[in-house]
């Protein structure tokens, strides 16, 4: 497929008057070579569904529309519309708009297949959606998460056990998903540049562990997590049977939250649901 001339994105911005929204959690890409290697991550996108939250005026979105994908976006401020319009006409049936919020819109019901879902996510919501989409009945409704987070959050959720980002979020992303760092993104390549670096994630699904419950692998760790100075002793004994299990699969309670691996989690789950 030949690719259609663009206007630059600053003129797009210009034009319409699309200046980011602190409110929104807005901040631009416009690097194409950038763009261009974030829809690469998720493997060959021709034909390949794709869904984008918050794509602002369309940068990420023409960059996955020129890798093959048929992009399905939603987007929050109504401003950015048009801009979207104009790209959806530039490349005919293959982009999607809808406008509304996306922590209240059903993403799984926008699809028969399963989509890969690859986002500059707005930071004020990120963290939110993608809790949502790990909690997902598993095998999972998406293919792969390719996500831009603040550079801590990312951290966060490929940490090792015993690292200072080791926590609740990379537990709920690694024990039935691969989480790796993709990219670090530096702050200059934004518009306007926040004030932290940026990093892309790439998630892809992983056999789930039999007979253990999200929801109770979520309790622990919120509570472990939770008073993550403390021993497991002490931050656990408000989770019914946590202490016993902890004897029950041979974890010290003497211990404190970092310590412990995602497989360790796995198997006090486990023993608790």
């Amino acid at each position: 497929m030949t690719k259609p001339e663009l206007p630059p994105l600053r003129e797009v911005i210009a034009r319409h008057g699309l200046n980011a929204s602190k409110a929104l959690g807005q901040n631009f890409l416009l690097d194409a070579q950038l763009l261009a290697r974030i829809a690469r991550i998720p493997g060959d996108l021709t034909d390949a569904e794709v869904l984008e939250i918050g794509p602002g005026p369309g940068g990420l979105t023409r960059a996955l529309l020129g890798a093959g994908a048929r992009v399905t976006a939603i987007e929050r401020d109504h401003r950015c519309i048009p801009a979207l319009a104009e790209l959806g006409e530039a490349f005919p049936g293959k982009l999607r708009v809808i406008e509304g919020d996306a922590l209240e819109i059903d993403g799984a019901g926008l699809f028969e297949g399963k989509p890969h879902i690859a986002s500059n996510l707005p930071y004020n919501i990120g963290t939110a959606l993608l809790v949502r989409w790990l909690s997902a009945d598993w095998a999972p409704w998406w293919e792969s998460l390719t996500l831009m987070f603040q550079r801590e959050v990312a951290e966060r959720i490929v940490a090792p056990t015993d690292g200072e980002a080791y926590g609740r979020l990379a537990v709920l992303a690694q024990w039935r998903s691969k989480a790796t760092l993709a990219m670090p993104v530096h702050r200059s390549a934004f518009t306007p540049p926040p004030k932290v670096m940026s990093a892309v994630v790439h998630i892809v699904p992983a056999e789930a562990p039999d007979g253990v419950r999200f929801a109770t692998l979520e309790r622990l760790t919120a509570a472990a997590f939770g008073q993550r100075r403390k021993m497991l002793r002490q931050s656990l004994k408000g989770v019914p049977g946590a202490l016993a299990a902890l004897d029950a699969v041979g974890i010290e309670a003497t211990r404190r939250a970092e310590t412990v691996s995602v497989a360790e989690f796995v198997a006090l789950a486990k023993a608790l649901s």
